[in-house]
Formats: C-alpha cells, sequence, structure tokens
C-alpha cells in the first residue's frame, strides 16, 4: 500500500547494541577495488532472491538502494570566481537554505527556544527553486545560484557504507519456523558462494559474526561445566568413580529441555517463529545453569547415601535410605526453584522471547531433574560405588602379589 517507498518489518536484537536487527545480518562487499554501486545492487538483489526461495529462510530484506534519485550540483567554478562567489558560499547557502542552519537562541516564556534559518518550503520543492536561491556576490549584490551552477538528476546509493573498507551492502533476515539459526547462516553461506563472482564476498557481522565465531564453544563450556563439577567432587568424595554418581544425573535434566522445546517448535508456530523453541544463546544459559541445578539433587542422595556407607552401611541399603530421606529436600528446593521461573515462561511484552527460552529450558529441565533424579541416582552411586570398592581392593591386593625383595 505504500507506493512511494519499499517498506518491511525488522525485528530487533536479541541483545540490545548487538546490530540493529535480529536474525542474521550479511554484509556483501566489493573486494577488488571497485566502486560500482550497480554491480553491488545486482549482486544484493541476486543473494536476496535465491534466499527468499530457500524454504528453510524468511524476511529476507535489504536496504540497500544503488538507484536513488538524487541532485547533482555543478558548479562553475570560473564563472563564480569571476563573479567574486567563492564555492564555500554556493556549497554553505545550498547547505542552510535546503537543509538548515543554527543561528542562536532566544529567551521567550521563561523558555530558551533554538533559532535555525531555512528557506520557506514552497522556495526548496523542485530543482528550479534551487537555482532561483540566491548569494552574495563581491560587488555585494544578491545573485541568484543558478547563474553559477548546473542542476541535474541523477540516481545513486542515499547511503555510502563501508564494511572493513570494502564497499559494502547490508541483507537482514531469519530462519523459518522449525529450522535454527545456525542452519539459515550455512543455506546463505551456500548461496553466497554461489552467487558471488570473483572481487566481490560476503561478511557476517552483529549477532551472526558471533554466532559463528563462538557458536560451537557451548560444547566446550558446556563440558568444562561438568568437569568443575566432577574435580569438585573428586576432590570432596576422595574417589575418581564415585562423582560420576552425580555427573551421569546432569543429562536428566536436559531430557525435559530438549522435549519441551521440541514440543513447542512442533505444536506452536509462534514459539517457532520467535526463536523461543530453537537453541539459542539464552536457552544455552539455561543450559549451563542446569549443571549446577542438577548436580544439588543428586549431591543431596549421594553425600548422605556415602556417609552412611562409611558407617558401615551396604551400599544398596545406604541408597535406598539416601532416596527416602531425601526425597522432601529435594522438592523442596526444586519447586521454589521451579514457581521461581515460572513468571519467565509466562512472560509477556518486550522481550518477552528471551525471557521465555531461558525460562522453559531451566523450567522443564528441572521438573525431569526432581521427578527423575530420586529414581535413577540411587542406582548410579550403587554401581559407582562398587566399582569404586573393587578398584581400591585391586589396588590393595597388587602390592602383596610381588615377590619379596621387590
Amino acid at each position: 500500500g505504500v507506493m512511494g517507498a519499499f517498506a518491511f518489518a525488522v525485528l530487533p536484537p536479541p541483545i540490545q547494541g548487538i546490530g540493529n536487527a535480529g536474525g542474521f545480518t550479511m554484509q556483501v562487499n566489493l573486494k577488488n577495488g571497485n566502486f560500482d554501486y550497480a554491480l553491488l545492487q545486482t549482486l544484493t538483489n541476486a543473494l536476496v532472491s535465491q534466499a527468499n526461495g530457500q524454504s528453510s529462510l524468511q524476511r529476507v530484506a535489504t536496504t540497500f538502494r544503488a538507484g536513488a534519485p538524487q541532485i547533482f550540483v555543478t558548479i562553475n567554478r570560473v564563472k563564480a570566481e569571476t563573479l567574486g562567489i567563492t564555492v564555500g558560499q554556493v556549497f554553505a547557502a545550498l547547505s542552510d537554505y535546503v537543509g538548515s542552519n543554527y543561528v542562536g537562541q532566544i529567551t521567550k516564556f521563561g523558555h530558551v527556544f533554538q533559532i535555525y534559518a531555512q528557506a520557506d518550503a514552497k522556495y526548496r520543492a523542485n530543482i528550479n527553486d534551487l537555482q532561483n536561491l540566491k548569494v552574495k556576490a563581491g560587488d555585494g549584490t544578491m545573485t541568484p545560484i543558478g547563474t553559477v551552477v548546473e542542476v541535474s538528476e541523477v540516481q545513486g546509493p542515499p547511503l555510502i557504507s563501508l564494511y572493513n573498507l570494502y564497499p559494502s551492502s547490508t541483507i537482514i533476515g531469519g530462519p523459518a519456523p522449525g529450522f535454527s539459526s545456525g542452519q539459515a547462516l550455512d543455506i546463505m553461506d551456500q548461496i553466497g558462494e554461489q552467487a558471488l563472482p570473483k572481487g566481490t564476498g560476503y561478511q557476517w557481522t552483529a549477532m551472526s559474526y558471533q554466532e559463528k565465531e563462538v557458536g560451537s564453544q557451548i560444547y566446550f563450556v558446556f563440558g568444562l561445566g561438568l568437569l568443575l563439577v566432577y574435580l569438585v567432587l573428586a576432590g570432596q568424595y576422595e574417589s575418581w568413580i564415585l562423582p560420576f554418581a552425580v555427573i551421569l544425573a546432569v543429562p536428566l535434566a536436559l531430557i525435559g529441555t530438549v522435549g519441551a522445546l521440541t514440543y513447542f517448535g512442533a505444536t506452536n508456530v509462534a514459539a517457532s517463529q520467535s526463536g523461543v523453541a530453537a537453541t539459542n544463546l539464552y536457552t544455552q544459559i539455561g543450559l549451563i545453569l542446569l549443571i549446577a541445578l542438577g548436580a544439588k539433587n543428586a549431591i543431596l542422595i549421594v553425600e548422605y547415601a556415602r556417609q552412611r556407607r562409611d558407617q558401615g552401611m551396604p551400599a544398596l541399603d545406604a541408597a535406598v535410605e539416601g532416596a527416602r530421606l531425601r526425597f522432601r529436600p529435594i522438592i523442596m528446593t526444586s519447586f521454589a526453584f521451579i514457581l521461581g521461573v515460572l513468571p519467565l515462561v509466562l512472560a509477556t511484552g518486550a522481550g518477552a522471547s528471551a525471557r521465555k527460552s531461558i525460562g522453559i529450558a531451566v523450567f522443564f529441565g528441572m521438573i525431569a531433574s526432581t521427578c527423575l533424579t530420586v529414581v535413577f541416582v540411587p542406582s548410579f552411586y550403587v554401581v559407582m560405588q562398587r566399582l569404586d570398592e573393587r578398584r581400591s581392593r585391586s589396588g590393595e591386593r597388587a602390592p602383596a602379589d610381588l615377590p619379596a625383595g621387590e
């Protein structure tokens, strides 16, 4: 319905200050020293057209325009100098009349108002009006600017942007429902490699650049989190095997998170489109948080069972008693936390997608951890405790088997 413009909606970035739009942001560059913006426009349009033809992408568009109507002013410098008019005077007059110029301030009605000088709208409506604007000549007379300038209509980019010193255009878009942001970036990589000729290229920027740089590091962060829990428990239990009874409880929490994200992505189109049902940055933060929360429930059982085992109780009986006596503390602490994050799951308004992403990940992850920990952790403890005791007995018998004198 907008005849004089090209309009499209742009989602805000997930983290304020990193980029201007959500989804992905790609920069198409001319890398051969060429400043042919018509070529850049053709390449950009080709990429956008191919991207919109992909079922895994949506809302792919560009803000770059190389054919915007412009007014080009050519100054006859020789004639201007003859009349005593400097080039600076011509530029200043055009800037003041067509744009505006700050003059000063005035105080009235108890308030300070700024004063700007500018030609009235009817005197700057078309090209002929620009030629009738006047500038002061050397003899003091007001001379029309059209005497020393020639005004013509041309086409060109309204804004020239450089990215890493290369002429650049911006392409924005996002993944379609049911596809992750990583899949969208991979598809755009394939399109860019196929559609862009030699001497041109593309680069990722904003959140897309960050995702490309650190997207795979979530596995290392998750692994380091588990390693930290393992080393702390190994020092506390003085065993290299027994901490696995706690570590094995962490994936139980992930079952709830993965199940919830899969369910919402398959049944709720709005959740999938908003990124709530995707493995985004906020979901990854929730997964790291679940390491501590899932380990906490397991530690309550394992610690008590280990103490009872040290007092001489059989490992199986110690595990059963630990699960029975620690059941109420686990339920109380877990559901206090679950109800605490419920407002994140039900969030509405600006930024709701981010709060829902981390809320859903932690909420359903803790429900799964609470329900499954009491069932599986005692079994984990019995198996690891027996392995640890068997290893200890093997280590004690080994020196006795050595021949005398060795």
